[in-house]
């Protein structure tokens, strides 16, 4: 059986600036990233701000096409002519629920706007049952149908918006920090709803999180970016228990931990993330790393290794 989603060699690039008498700069938002999600799995994508996960994301929902690489949906390549055929496989939750609702529309026509657009066949009083009994799954009550969303909590306009987007009935969520924007007792009865709903459907996620904490408690696969690439792939137990690449390590070791009996070297970087417009030659973490070498100045390392490849010359042991 094919995945769901499968990224190959997967680049986004943006022109900025540029004049009368100067061409505008090229900035990699993404380069050179694959992976695969399966069915019933959860691939976390992690990584600074400015690392290139929500440019991932807006290319796997179809928003951006990609500059280069492939990406196949359940087997079927994407291009531009696919789109909206396609679109009704992948959806996406945002991070600011309250953003992404719209306010002037009741609950009820939240949800079944969607199957107005996509499901034109099916009648009002279909449209209104599936709304219902996709509220019923996500833990809404009867008499939320007809409230507005600015007359519920941050959690419950979450659970409207993770609603919305499996009344389709993808096959892969996108999930754009989705719980960073609530409260930390709001957070884990999210995160609970999201595993459920995951098992029942066989559902596949790509959870994009700058919260390790959070991603520790969902992932099956991780994803490490820096600066557009990737870093480090593997599983979750492999990723945090033995880091192979320093930048996976450094942030792993800022991740707080509940047990006081635990602790971590924390590792602290020296210097800024360089400039997307400029980014070093060889290796684009070599400014900040302690253990770059002369080679990782002069030359770009590659994805390397079987079960857990690293983009570094000299990875952690």
């Amino acid at each position: 059986m094919s995945p769901v989603l499968e990224a190959n060699e997967l680049g986004r690039d943006y022109e900025v600036g540029g004049g009368l008498f100067s061409k505008p700069g090229v900035v990699r938002a993404v380069a050179g990233t694959s992976f695969t999600v399966e069915a019933g799995k959860t691939l976390a994508v992690v990584g600074e701000s400015g690392c290139g996960k929500s440019t991932l994301a807006r290319m796997i929902t179809m928003i951006e096409a990609p500059s280069a690489g492939s990406l196949r949906i359940d087997g079927t390549e994407v291009t531009p002519e696919r789109w909206p055929e396609l679109r009704t496989d992948v959806q996406i939750v945002f991070q600011d629920p309250y953003g992404s609702l719209n306010l002037r529309q009741k609950v009820g026509q939240i949800l079944e706007e969607p199957l107005k657009i996509n499901r034109k066949e099916l009648s009002p009083a279909d449209r209104q049952a599936k709304a219902r009994e996709m509220m019923r799954l996500v833990g809404l009550r009867e008499e939320h149908y007809d409230r507005y969303p600015h007359m519920f909590s941050g959690g419950q306009r979450q659970r409207i918006a993770v609603a919305r987007a499996l009344m389709l009935e993808p096959k892969l969520l996108v999930l754009d920090e989705p719980v960073s924007a609530l409260d930390l007792s709001i957070q884990s009865q999210i995160l609970n709803l999201l595993n459920d709903l995951q098992e029942r459907l066989n559902l596949a996620y790509l959870f994009i999180s700058h919260d390790l904490s959070v991603v520790h408690h969902v992932a099956d696969d991780i994803l490490v970016m820096y600066l557009g690439r990737p870093v480090e792939y593997g599983s979750r137990d492999a990723v945090f228990n033995s880091p192979r690449h320093p930048y996976t390590k450094a942030l792993i070791s800022a991740t707080p931990t509940a047990d006081p009996t635990k602790r971590r070297q924390r590792i602290k970087l020296q210097g800024e993330l360089p400039s997307p417009l400029a980014v070093p030659p060889g290796c684009a973490f070599a400014p900040r790393c302690w253990k770059a070498q002369d080679k990782c100045r002069a030359e770009r390392p590659q994805m390397t290794g079987e079960a857990q490849p690293a983009a570094c010359f000299f990875p952690e042991s």
